[in-house]
Formats: C-alpha cells, structure tokens, sequence
C-alpha cells in the first residue's frame, strides 16, 4: 500500500497521511490496462479536468519519470509529491480568500471565524458542490490533514504558558472546573436520551450518535475529524462527516446565541459594571488582551532582524515538533504495553489518536526548559501563530470535505442533537451557573458557554463582550480549567474512550453512568458555593 511508508516510521500520528492518491501512478494494479506513466496518469489528469489536467501533463510527466530512478522506497511518497503540493496550494488559497472576505466584512466582530468562510468556498468548489472545480484527489488528501493539524494544534497549546504551581491550584478554579465538567457529561447525557427515546426508535440511528454533541460541540472540527476513524472502526462510517456538520452549527450558534446570551445579562444586571476601554497608549492601553500582556511579559523581546526572526521561528517550530515527537514516542510505548496486556487496555489504546499525547507532550518540554532556565526559547507569539494557522487550515479542510448528500439525508438527526445541545448548555449557564460560580458568575459562565458551544475562541469573544473592561477573574479561572480539563474532554481521553464504553457496555448504562457524573460534578458545585457563603 502507499501509505506502508508512514505507518513504518511514525505510528499514530502520520498513519494517515494519505499517499493513496499516487497508487494509480506507482501500482499498475490500481488501474488495470496501465502500462506507460501516460496510462498510468490517465485517470488522476482526468480528475483534474481537462484545462487543469492538459496543463499538468507534461510536468508530471517529467516528474514521474524523475521519480523512477530513486530507490524503491522513496518512489511512493515521491509520485504523491505533487498531489500534496497541489492540495496544500488550494488550501492556502481558499484560507487567504476567506481571510480577505472576512477582513472586509469584519466578521471577527461578530466571532464568525474567516477559516470558516474559506471552508465554505471549498465546499462550494468541492466535486459534489455547485462548481465542481477541485479534483477529487485533493479532497481525499484534505480528508486526512486535520488529524495532522489537531496533533500541531495540540503540541503548541501549553508551550508557551508557564506551568502553574501545583499548590493552591484547586481552590481558585475548583467551581470553574465543576462547571465544565458538568457541562461536558450533560451533552453526553442529553444525547443518549434523545438517540434512546427519539432517535433509535424513529430512525434506527447508530447508538454512538450519542457522543456527537460532546465531540462537536466541545471539541470542534478538530475532534470530529480526528474522531472519524475510530467511529468507522466501531461500525458508524458517517460519524466523521455528522461531527463536522455539527460542530459548525455549534460555532455558529455560540455566536448568535451567546451575543443574544450578553445582551440580556447587561439588561438584567448580571455583569459586573463596566466602562468603555481607554484609548491605547505606548504600552497597549487598558483595554488590550490581558493574555497577549502576559506573553509580552513572559516572551523576550524578538529582535527585529529577518535572521533573527527566522531562527526563533525554527526553535519554536522545532520544540513544537518535539512535543509531537514526544506524544508519538508516548502512544508507540502505550500500544506495546496493550499488545501484551490485551483485553480492554488494548481496544481503547488501538484507537487512541496521537493529538491528547502531543498535549502532554508539550507539558514535558515546558517542564523540562523551565528546570534548565531555557524556557526564554519558547515565543508565546510564534506559537499562537502557529496554533492559529493550523486551526484555521484545520477548519477550512474539515468544512470543504462535508458530505452534502449525507447532511441532507440526516437533517433530523443532526438537528435533535443541536437543540439538545443547545438547551442543555443553556440550561446550565442559566440555572445552575449563578449558584455555584463565585463572584463575576455570568462572565465565568459566558465564556464556558460558549467554548462548549463553539470553540475557545468563541468563548473569548462573548467574555469580551459581556466585560469589555477586563474586570472580572474569568479569564484566569478559564486559562487554568483548560489546563486541567483539555487532556480529558474535547477531543482527550474520555473522548476517545466514549465509543468504545458505549460499544461494549451498551448506551442505556453509558448514560446512566453519565447522569450519575452529572448529579455528583453538580453537587459538589453546590457544596463548595454553600461553604463559601
């Protein structure tokens, strides 16, 4: 198989890079009557249209018969070289587009992402959109990246932020922590009792539909792309294509939602009082980014030098590789452990995604350049760059790849799921929020509505809304419950793990499981709110 290769020298986190678009050209078999690299070419050069495909004839012509000189082992990878170039070219493109789409309707204002825009040409351009002018090897290609670019995403995460003292962690943030926690098994929970009582009976639907609302809603298109395959494994192939479909409308809906959600806070008085930002002086002005204030404090100050630049840019792209290298190292260690143990160890390891472990390995190389004093390394810009990047790529690739025929087929599905979701995190924010959040309770709530709607970033946007002066401790609760949770939800361990409890237990004792988690996250919220009145 093409894809031999990568599975070889890099189990779990490039396993999927897909190199099968380049067996038509490299394995005759595929394409049966093939007996020249013209033959062999036909039928990708005809994917790519008859403009398109005339135009990259003789290149690739040229390119393959370059290619046949090289020794056996390179000759895959190589053939598939300018697929992927050409994949990586269109996704760049569309996400440049979208960005200047969005610059010029200012849709950042009002938390719609640009990435999301760029996704929705790609679509509209994808084989089964509209104007079909992609071709479909490069959707293939672009089906397997946001796996690749969740383990980037993942790696960069906590780089750059300083490891929290251990002690006198809990206390500040415990409420924040209990809040989450309660949401995440609550969209767990509300999903089995709509695909048990509704769902199922009307529809035969799967049984794991019911950890689409956790997967999409908490962990985005990231998760729900990166979660594709184990779905497919466990016998639920559509899973991948309703995860994105849903986790777009929840990034969407936490921004309608969420602004209409500030809106009647102020005119009930559930903010704190504020006042509009100052202007911005020499040094950023009140009203800035208190985190992009902390990186500044935290980051030396990159010189201007395009040499300079440069090279922080490869020691940061470096560390954030060997966090990735370290969580690859740590899965490889996990899966030879389960191939001895067997049993149920082995079923959750064997479909374990890399990305959880690339977080912990950027926990590893944080640890370890804070004890020899080299955390100044680390840019705290450069690696928001580069998560940025790699989600917004991620986003544009998941959003082209949707299945439009699929969604079409399960409308109804997918929409009991989004106002199940909806109204759960709702509910939580609104009821159960005041009760057991301390002091500044709705700014606390509105950011984890909507980073359990939509994304972090969502979240941000409504903090900002509801307090534009940075007066409330939301932020830091938050930053330091991310630091705490990620590893297990959205898109971490419990993520991974749901399918297959649901698999071998069953989803009547999956959701009994998560109501009980539910009731006892909620009350002791409620206990420690009792003890701090």
């Amino acid at each position: 198989m093409a894809t031999g290769w990568a599975v070889g020298w890099a189990p779990g986190l490039v396993d999927r890079i897909p190199y099968r678009v380049a067996t038509v050209v490299v394995d005759p078999g595929a394409n049966p009557g093939a007996n020249s690299l013209a033959d062999r070419l036909a039928a990708p050069l005809a994917a790519l249209g008859p403009v398109l495909g005339s135009w990259l004839q003789p290149p690739l012509l040229l390119w393959s018969a370059a290619v046949a000189s090289l020794p056996s082992w390179l000759q895959e990878p190589a053939r598939a070289l300018p697929w992927l170039l050409l994949a990586m070219a269109a996704l760049t493109v569309l996400l440049v587009l979208g960005r200047a789409i969005g610059q010029r309707l200012q849709l950042k204002l009002v938390g719609i992402p640009e990435a999301l825009v760029a996704g929705l040409i790609g679509l509209a351009l994808a084989p089964s959109g509209p104007l079909p002018l992609l071709p479909s090897p490069v959707m293939q290609l672009w089906a397997d990246l946001p796996l690749v670019l969740l383990t980037l995403v993942f790696a960069t995460l906590l780089l750059a932020k300083p490891l929290p003292k251990l002690a006198g962690l809990w206390q500040p943030v415990s409420a924040q922590v209990l809040l989450s926690l309660t949401l995440a098994f609550g969209q767990f929970l509300v999903a089995g009792l709509a695909v048990l009582f509704l769902l199922q009976p009307w529809l035969g639907v799967s049984p794991l539909m019911a950890c689409l609302i956790e997967v999409a809603y908490e962990g985005g298109h990231g998760s729900a792309a990166a979660m594709g395959p184990s779905y497919a494994s466990l016998g639920f192939p559509t899973g991948e294509a309703l995860g994105l479909a849903l986790a777009t409308v929840g990034l969407l809906t936490s921004t309608l939602v969420g602004g209409v959600l500030v809106v009647v806070g102020r005119s009930r008085g559930w903010t704190s009082p504020w006042q509009a930002p100052a202007a911005q002086g020499a040094n950023g002005g009140a009203g800035s980014d208190p985190s992009a204030q902390a990186g500044a404090v935290a980051t030396p100050i990159a010189p201007a030098g395009p040499l300079q630049t440069l090279a922080a840019w490869a020691v940061n792209l470096a560390l954030a590789g060997v966090a990735v290298l370290v969580g690859v190292g740590l899965l490889a260690l996990l899966r030879g452990l389960a191939a001895r143990t067997g049993g149920g160890f082995a079923l959750v390891i064997d479909a374990l995604p890399v990305f959880p472990l690339a977080l912990v390995g950027s926990i590893l190389v944080r640890l370890v350049l804070e004890r020899l004093h080299l955390d100044g390394w680390v840019s705290a810009p450069i690696q928001g760059k580069t998560g940025t990047l790699s989600a917004d790529l991620l986003i544009t690739a998941a959003t082209a790849g949707l299945d439009l025929a699929l969604l079409r087929q399960d409308w109804l599905p997918l929409t009991v799921l989004s106002l199940a979701g909806l109204v759960w995190n709702l509910a939580v924010v609104l009821l159960l929020a005041p009760r057991i959040l301390p002091k500044d309770w709705f700014e606390r709530a509105v950011i984890e509505f909507g980073q359990a709607t939509g994304v972090a970033a969502s979240g941000l946007l409504l903090l900002r809304m509801a307090d534009p002066d940075d007066r409330s401790e939301a932020l830091q609760a938050f930053s330091i419950k991310q630091l705490l949770i990620q590893p297990l939800l959205a898109g971490g361990v419990i993520t991974v793990v749901a399918p297959l409890l649901i698999t071998s237990w069953g989803l009547p004792a999956w959701t009994a499981l998560c109501f009980g988690l539910v009731v006892l996250w909620a009350s002791l919220g409620l206990a420690l709110a009792s003890r701090r009145a």
